[in-house]
């Protein structure tokens, strides 16, 4: 494995540890927040910048958490009709559903970065940050699950042509 690779690897899993550690404070914080204010409400105070607070930290742990979950392979799937495939099928018809996905997911980022470059100007009610903060989450996440998606594709495609054999060694291919 050559020491390109191995870092990038490296920054990868340190991304992912961040990532995780990100969503985990941010849905802490959210649920305080919700939390602190319905308890503060009871006594009649009220925290105006907590509605855009919360929106801005469920979009963020939100958007991160599916990344999560579909990078750790956790979300709901369907194989009623391709579980009596044989593997091989099996695989190939994954395959061409993780470069639909990637399509989907490049096109989500495209026009996701279009719209957080027009929400720049627009402002929370009560925060002196622009709304674009939240567009971002959708970007980041779907830009993560792309980098996810094309290391499903390289497994599969590992497994499809080297299951029964020793794949090439990096650098040799």
């Amino acid at each position: 494995m050559s020491f390109v690779t191995s870092f990038v690897r490296n920054v990868y899993k340190y991304f992912c540890k961040i990532e995780v550690a990100v969503c985990c404070a941010g849905f802490i914080a959210l649920v305080s927040l919700v939390f602190l204010s319905a308890f503060l409400r009871f006594f009649r105070f009220s925290m105006a910048w907590n509605i855009d607070m919360a929106m801005l930290l469920l979009a963020w742990t939100a958007f991160l958490g599916a990344d999560i979950a579909y990078r750790s392979g956790q979300l709901a799937g369907i194989n009623i009709l391709t579980r009596r495939f044989p593997v091989k099928m099996q695989t190939v018809i994954q395959i061409l559903v993780l470069f639909i996905i990637l399509a989907a997911l490049c096109v989500i980022v495209y026009f996701g970065l279009r719209l957080a470059y027009f929400d720049r100007l627009r402002r929370f009610q009560s925060l002196p940050i622009p709304f674009s903060v939240v567009t971002l989450s959708i970007v980041v996440a779907s830009a993560s699950m792309a980098v996810s998606t094309v290391i499903k594709i390289k497994d599969r495609f590992v497994e499809l042509f080297w299951k029964n054999s020793q794949p090439p060694l990096e650098g040799n291919s």
